[in-house]
């Protein structure tokens, strides 16, 4: 794959303001000489499988950070978010008979929109925090002014995690074999107790599939797919190579990008730069779109309406998509697009605790999923997928859950540094929740 070069003078939103463009410009050299991170024809197989989740032969399971950060890239935390998606992979498949297709936010999830350029404390106004690949969390004007050699250290964290990622996915840590293994080490609660009895119920199928003389070998790897939100395009521009078997364009960054809500303006740089690439692509969509400007859109993203290349993310909140998603998903039905529908019950329901944190109720969740459900069921298409901002560890950034976090509680381990996480046991069981929802879709 060869370097290729996009330039566009359309309008970009969200961009940080880089203080020197010379550095910039070097950085962004220096980043079109790197070896892709992916490679086309991953990226073709990822569209396939997209485009059974289309049709309901599938079901996507996207999760991970809401912002990836350098020093929480570690083997520890990595394994452990990859056993999460693994676990819940697992109750999905085994609970609604349906294969998963496994993606995780990671490997590139170091950029974040912001509601404003800058960010006060104490009368103190500094650059706001736009994820780890511009600046640092820390306020002080070291850490927030833009950085350009941060994009080329989140193209090395990157690649470091995508090496780990798969080496566990393809040296056996998959197997389902091993479906128990996946618990160890995560603390003991409800969530947990549920999934050992589920992976008792898989080991015994697999005994049987044993004694049936089943050859084993395929399960020892699965697929795993790399996605984050394409935001800064100085780092998703000289990542893009030239496919040497077709010469069609290929952001080598990720298997999967998608683009967000406040970057999907039709004529501005963003959506100008998915439509040339060939990956799989994304868009969030919020209770506010229009649908004829979504139609449009999708004659710009996927002029030959082809299966596996488009996905929808709504995020709507739990109160809101029961109206707003009907007119829209209907009028994409109806004008014969073929997209991948998929739920993000996140970022619409984010509110601000009494004690000051940014949260989420789990029960806001599990009822936007529900509705998400309910709404496909009633026009007769197809739930694709969930979009979960998940992580391994035992946090408690959002209420709710078996365990029942309380606005007391948030302050133990908050540890994102932008939207809060469903913890382990909260991703589980909503898991579960969602096999119920799978099992019953016809």
């Amino acid at each position: 794959m060869s370097p290729a070069t996009i330039t566009s003078d359309l309008p970009a939103a969200q961009q940080p303001n880089w203080p020197d463009r010379a550095v910039l410009d070097d950085a962004v050299a220096q980043l079109a000489t790197y070896p892709p991170l992916v490679f086309a024809g991953e990226c073709d197989n990822l569209r396939d499988r997209m485009a059974a989740a289309s049709i309901g032969e599938a079901f996507v399971l996207q999760g991970g950070d809401c912002a990836e950060t350098f020093v929480h890239a570690t083997a520890d935390n990595i394994r452990d978010r990859i056993k999460t998606v693994l676990q819940m992979a697992a109750v999905l498949t085994y609970g609604a008979g349906m294969p998963v297709i496994k993606m995780g936010r990671m490997a590139g999830q170091f950029a974040k929109p912001r509601s404003k350029d800058t960010e006060t404390r104490d009368g103190v106004t500094l650059p706001a925090y736009r994820g780890d690949m511009v600046n640092d969390f820390a306020f002080t004007p070291e850490s927030r002014n833009p950085d350009p050699g941060r994009l080329l250290r989140g193209y090395h964290t990157s690649a470091a995690t995508l090496n780990l990622v798969r080496a566990f996915t393809q040296g056996g840590f998959a197997d389902l074999r091993g479906v128990h293994d996946w618990n160890v080490g995560f603390v003991s609660n409800s969530a947990n107790r549920r999934y050992e009895g589920l992976a008792h119920e898989i080991d015994k199928a697999m005994r049987f599939m044993a004694a049936c003389g089943v050859d084993f070998e395929a399960m020892r790897a699965t697929e795993f797919w790399s996605a984050h939100e394409a935001l800064l395009l100085d780092y998703e521009r000289p990542m893009t190579r030239v496919d040497s078997r077709t010469g069609d364009l290929y952001d080598t960054s990720g298997h999967f990008l998608w683009i967000g809500e406040r970057t999907r303006q039709i004529d501005h740089a963003h959506l100008d730069f998915v439509s040339r690439i060939r990956n799989p692509i994304g868009m969030k969509v919020s209770d506010k779109a229009d649908p004829d400007e979504l139609l449009r859109i999708i004659d710009l993203l996927d002029p030959h309406r082809e299966p596996g290349r488009l996905t929808f993310i709504t995020r709507m909140g739990s109160g809101k998509i029961r109206d707003a998603m009907p007119s829209i998903v209907e009028k994409v039905r109806d004008s014969g697009a073929i997209v991948t529908w998929i739920c993000d019950p996140m970022h619409g329901n984010t509110f601000e605790s009494a004690s000051g944190f940014k949260t989420r109720d789990f029960d806001d969740v599990v009822d936007e999923v529900r509705g998400f459900f309910e709404v496909h069921r009633s026009l007769g298409t197809v739930p694709g997928g969930l979009h979960i901002e998940l992580t391994g560890n035992d946090v408690t950034e959002c209420l709710g859950g078996a365990e029942r976090i309380l606005d007391a509680d948030l302050n133990k381990r908050y540890e994102s540094v932008c939207d809060p996480r469903l913890n382990h046991q909260q991703s589980l069981e909503l898991a579960f929740l969602t096999a119920e929802m799978l099992s019953q879709r016809a």
